[in-house]
């Protein structure tokens, strides 16, 4: 798994050091990511007339209710290499994405994580594969709205406690899924 790890960071790398020529670099936030109170940023490049790299991350230190012990603490890293259709950061785009996350989650369910129950805590890491599409609205010569949805793979490893405020451990499992794996609406700055 450390080798994953090491290639994915050497081939974003190469791609960020070429990037940094290119005409375009957007900002951006994901809103829907907003509405599960974890803060969220990310940078879009151009690398060529219709091909983008965007590499978003976002960080969840909080705990949401201390006496039940609800939180979904977590950080996500997760880039996507995007085809545009007609011309970058305008438009429809087919994206390949892969991600890798951190999570402490308790006292809450999220839909369509079935291995997530209220009656437990979940302490693990997780990575994924997918695919997506999305738009990109133009507002203005420098502010774009886009909305973006994915779908693949991903496999998680966690450690299992018995309730969401109690530390009984139950033991270590593995959860394999196919499903979404991205979703956004997102408010997008272009830096020229």
């Amino acid at each position: 798994m450390r080798n994953l790890i090491a290639g994915v960071f050497l081939v974003v790398s190469w791609c960020v050091v070429s990037a940094v020529n290119a005409q375009d670099i957007a900002v951006k936030t994901n809103l829907l990511y907003w509405s599960s109170t974890t803060p969220n940023i990310g940078a879009e490049f151009g690398l060529g007339k219709r091909t983008t790299l965007e590499l978003a991350g976002g960080y969840n230190p909080w705990t949401l209710d201390e006496e039940a012990n609800k939180k979904i603490k977590h950080w996500l890293f997760m880039p996507e290499f995007r085809y545009w259709l007609c011309e970058r950061f305008n438009g429809h785009f087919f994206g390949l994405h892969s991600g890798y996350t951190q999570y402490n989650v308790s006292g809450i369910s999220i839909p369509l994580m079935n291995m997530l129950s209220e009656d437990y805590r979940y302490e693990g890491w997780a990575a994924g594969i997918g695919i997506s599409y999305g738009y990109s609205w133009i507002m203005s010569r420098r502010w774009n709205l886009e909305a973006t949805i994915g779908l693949g793979y991903a496999y998680s490893n966690y450690d299992k406690y018995e309730c969401a405020t109690c530390g009984k451990y139950v033991g270590n499992k593995d959860k394999h899924y196919f499903g979404p794996t991205k979703a956004g609406i997102s408010l997008i700055y272009i830096v020229k």
